[in-house]
């Protein structure tokens, strides 16, 4: 039984590391996305 709780507690972990690292990811996609946009309209003026 303590083995079964130690599997759940890692798999949970991994799962909450890998999620944060896909949103730090998209978070960083998006910004730079904002700033060619940024980028684009100050070169337009």
């Amino acid at each position: 039984m303590k083995r079964l709780i130690a599997l759940l507690l890692v798999t949970a972990s991994v799962a909450a590391l890998s999620a944060c690292n896909t949103v730090a990811g998209a978070g960083e996609d998006l910004s730079s996305g904002g700033h060619a946009i940024t980028n684009s309209a100050e070169q337009a003026k």
